[in-house]
């Protein structure tokens, strides 16, 4: 046992979790505030799909089987994965919190009556249309797909590769079918996640470091 914490301590990060469902699950259930309503015409043309729900479930599978798997196999991935995952919930919860966001665009009656549209309604009843914007559902998936990219062994695995687009593209695409999100959340996810892939994939800190040294060491000489 000793042996297993000592090779996995890295497992500390995963605490995290426990942070974001505490502040998560308050911000679900305030009262008396006034949020902004989430709503653009393309959202009206997009039509309501129960099918959808299979792949916005496989979400919760797509997300921790590429943090278990970095977990496992490379100490270097799982860090900058859980990095971007982690510092963009926060952010977005962090965002909801100022500025509260909710939508009106989930159907009230369904034309089909299935498993799809049960799953569907279940999700509705313990999900409430509120703290939507950026969309953590979309963000996290962006996350992990470009975690897959940037991993030196997934990448090679066409496809591993090829599955894990076409998975985050469905999984995306779930959010607005379903009428759980507005394109526009999608889009803010987005942005988002395009500001954290540099922030965590392009921007070399161990060289920005070692510069910040030779200068601070330069200043000490002189």
């Amino acid at each position: 046992m000793r042996e297993f914490l000592q090779k996995y301590k890295h497992g500390w990060v995963l605490f995290y979790m426990i942070f974001y469902l505490i502040w998560f699950f308050y911000l679900e259930n305030r009262t008396n505030i006034i949020s902004k309503t989430i709503h653009i015409t393309l959202d009206d043309k997009i039509p309501f799909n129960e099918w959808f729900i299979i792949p916005y479930m496989i979400w919760f599978a797509y997300v921790t089987a590429a943090v278990l798997y970095f977990f496992f196999t490379s100490k270097e991935d799982y860090y900058k994965c859980t990095a971007f995952l982690f510092i963009g919930m926060s952010i977005c919860l962090l965002i909801y919190t100022i500025w509260p966001s909710s939508q009106n665009l989930r159907p009230t009656t369904f034309t089909h009556d299935n498993i799809a549209t049960h799953l569907v309604q279940y999700i509705y009843s313990i999900d409430t249309p509120t703290n939507i914007c950026p969309s953590i559902h979309v963000y996290n998936t962006i996350g992990v797909h470009i975690s897959v990219l940037q991993s030196e062994k997934l990448r090679k695995n066409a496809i591993i590769r090829y599955g894990s687009l076409i998975t985050a593209i469905l999984i995306c695409l779930s959010t607005v079918f379903l009428k759980q999100h507005s394109v526009f959340d999608g889009i803010c996810a987005i942005l988002l996640s395009s500001v954290m892939y540099i922030v965590v994939y392009k921007i070399n800190y161990s060289h920005l470091l070692a510069r910040y040294r030779a200068k601070k060491d330069e200043s000490v000489v002189y």
